[in-house]
This record gives C-alpha cells, sequence and structure tokens, in this order.
C-alpha cells in the first residue's frame, strides 16, 4: 500500500481517492483493480474490482410489475465500483427545500412533513452488492425487501466492525456503499 493511501490529501478528499488512480479508471488495457479490506482487520470484502469515473445511473426497474419481490439490478456492474461524491446515508435531517434525499433515493420526509437530506458522509465507494464477500446484515432499516441505507451503515465485517451501507428494497437503486473511512484499497 502506498504512504499517500493512508494520510489524508488536505483538500477534505478521502485517502481511498488516492488508492483509485487514474490507472484504476475504466476503458484501457492498463485498468489496475483493487480489493477492498476492512480497515481494522484486513480481511477481504470484495473480489478484485475495476473503477468506473462515476456512479452510474441505476437501470430503470418496473418494481411494481415484478413477479416475485427482491432488489432491484445493480446500479454498478460486476466488477466495477465508483465513488459517490454526494452525501449519502444517515444521518438524515430536516429541510425547507424538496429535493432528492441522496443520489438515486428520491425526496422522502418525516412523520411531521419536513424533507430529508442526506449529511452523511462522501467518499463512498459504491460496488454492486454481489461483489462483496464476508459481510453480514446487522440491521435495516423499516422496508418491505430490503434494507435502505436511510438508518446509515448496516453491514458487519466478520471482525464486528460496521464497514459498509447496503441498499437492497425492490422500490430502491441495488448498492452497496462501503466505507471509505472503514476500508482501505490493496492491490491483488
Amino acid at each position: 500500500m502506498h504512504e499517500e493511501q493512508e494520510q489524508d490529501r488536505g483538500d477534505g478528499q478521502p485517502a481511498l481517492e488516492q488508492a483509485a488512480t487514474s490507472a484504476d479508471i475504466s476503458g484501457g488495457a492498463a485498468c489496475q483493480a483493487v480489493i477492498f479490506v476492512c480497515a481494522t482487520c484486513d480481511a477481504a470484502l470484495t473480489e478484485p474490482l475495476t473503477r468506473l469515473p462515476v456512479v452510474p445511473e441505476p437501470p430503470f426497474f418496473a418494481w411494481w410489475d415484478a413477479d416475485e419481490p427482491g432488489p432491484s439490478p445493480a446500479t454498478v456492474p460486476s466488477g466495477r465500483y465508483a465513488i459517490e461524491t454526494e452525501p449519502y446515508g444517515a444521518p438524515l435531517v430536516a429541510t425547507g427545500v424538496p429535493g432528492l434525499a441522496m443520489p438515486r433515493r428520491g425526496t422522502i420526509s418525516n412523520v411531521d412533513g419536513e424533507w430529508l437530506v442526506s449529511r452523511g458522509p462522501r467518499g463512498n465507494i459504491v460496488i454492486n452488492p454481489d461483489d462483496a464477500r464476508g459481510l453480514t446484515l446487522q440491521h435495516a432499516s423499516s422496508a418491505c425487501c430490503g434494507a435502505t441505507p436511510d438508518g446509515g451503515m448496516n453491514q458487519l465485517c466478520n471482525c464486528g466492525t460496521l464497514v459498509a451501507t447496503l441498499c437492497s428494497d425492490c422500490c430502491l437503486p441495488y448498492e452497496l456503499h462501503l466505507s471509505a473511512d472503514h476500508v482501505r484499497a490493496i492491490h491483488p
């Protein structure tokens, strides 16, 4: 692991951004894969993944017409990852202006009818949940078919450290957000 990956860049961006250099960005033979590991115990949490330049838009999915309940198609293709630049997950705070609660989440409001927006972390690593290894669901916010990001991190490493937020409810994008503060990238 390079020294620069373990230090804050000083510009407010997570150090993980350093781990995913331009060589990791998709589109060429020079793409270099990384494996994300738990920062506490070094357990591998993913298979080798290569970076996308941005988080893709989720594929259209008519969840209300689905024959069986379950997650939507994954936002990020298998074998890839992207860095989330906007706040994502808990805490959700009330605002007087309607708008997206968090990327790809839509609008939500609290019991008092106030619009909510995420003040969660930036810099999460967004992956296809099927590319994760060794994670256990600790808790999930209320949903009919799966987990929502509204309650914050909900995925435990085998060592007991919360490391990610799963979004898997039928009406939401199917994504896993690895916490940049709780994982690190290594080259296989």
